[in-house]
């Protein structure tokens, strides 16, 4: 059955997943202004006469919101429909490479066709067994020039199915698994020694979260490691009720945590009831044990 359903996908690799995409708004100041003011990014390139628009926008200039796009295919939907079919009906954003060819300026129209670049063998994972489905979006300017590529990466899968099979601790899944790779992996060993460890750029000094390969502000790759002092303010917050997912009870306060250090950090606000977080509040990091083998930062309000 895998063998023949995978072959049966494979069959849709090169076909169209969108065509005749059009961004919803030109590229523009109001949302380029929202972006570098959440990723806490200062660079004066993105300000001013003459500014350009963060290269890592690139996708969100093709993003449908919650109306999405009429360009979408048929091919795309019945890939997908395939897959739930055969029980792998949940689905995970898992990475994303983007290749930059030309700055976008405010005023720029953009333009998009998408493919199904691949479809991979079933693979087991610790969420469950399934295939990842990758597509690529070509986004030119107005003038038809190719201003990058975005290639995304989705896993669709069976719950509890693949490597491991969630074992349960007091009747309830165990917890996904961070993904650890080489651009992260320094900052998972230091949440291992209990330390919040925030790259430092060795060519500007500039602080950044999440660790990346490469400064935002000067392009440099060289770096170290400091350590956070844990001590922050909620500088905004959501309630999750929607939707249920295994191991996880909602509704629960995650918050984007403004640290000491200037640079913000997603985690959860512990310590006060989620409809008493509020803009503003003093945390501090503490390291919550999930269960025997993971431990996570969050932050607890002060005094709580």
């Amino acid at each position: 059955m895998a063998d023949g359903l995978y072959g049966r996908l494979k069959a849709y690799e090169g076909r169209a997943a969108v065509t005749g995409g059009v961004g919803k708004d030109p590229v523009n100041e109001p949302m380029i202004r929202h972006w570098c003011e959440a990723m806490g990014d200062t660079n004066p390139a993105y300000t001013g006469p003459g500014a350009i628009a963060p290269p890592a926008m690139l996708q969100v200039w093709t993003m449908g919101g919650l109306s999405g796009h009429p360009g979408r295919s048929q091919a795309y939907d019945e890939l997908l429909g395939l897959l739930d079919e055969a029980g792998y009906g949940a689905v995970v954003a898992t990475d994303c490479e983007q290749e930059y060819l030309r700055d976008l300026r405010p005023g720029d129209a953009v333009s998009f066709d998408a493919v199904i670049e691949s479809v991979s063998e079933r693979k087991a994972t610790r969420l469950g067994a399934g295939y990842f489905v990758t597509t690529r979006t070509d986004v030119r300017t107005d003038g038809g020039d190719l201003a990058g590529t975005h290639r995304f990466r989705i896993l669709k899968y069976a719950p509890g199915g693949g490597q491991a099979d969630q074992p349960r601790r007091a009747g309830r899944p165990r917890r996904p698994r961070p993904v650890v790779n080489r651009d992260n992996a320094g900052f998972w060993e230091g949440v291992a020694a209990h330390r919040l460890l925030l790259q430092r750029c060795a060519g500007c000094g500039t602080l950044r979260f999440p660790w990346l390969p490469g400064c935002w502000s000067c392009g440099s790759d060289r770096w170290d490691a400091v350590e956070a002092d844990g001590s922050g303010t909620v500088y905004s917050y959501v309630v999750v009720h929607h939707p249920p997912f295994p191991a996880f009870d909602p509704p629960y306060a995650v918050g984007l945590i403004e640290l000491a250090e200037g640079v913000r950090v997603v985690s959860n606000v512990t310590g006060v009831p989620y409809a008493e977080v509020r803009i503003g509040m003093p945390v501090r990091l503490e390291f919550q044990r999930v269960d025997d083998d993971l431990e996570l930062p969050v932050f607890r309000a002060v005094g709580s």
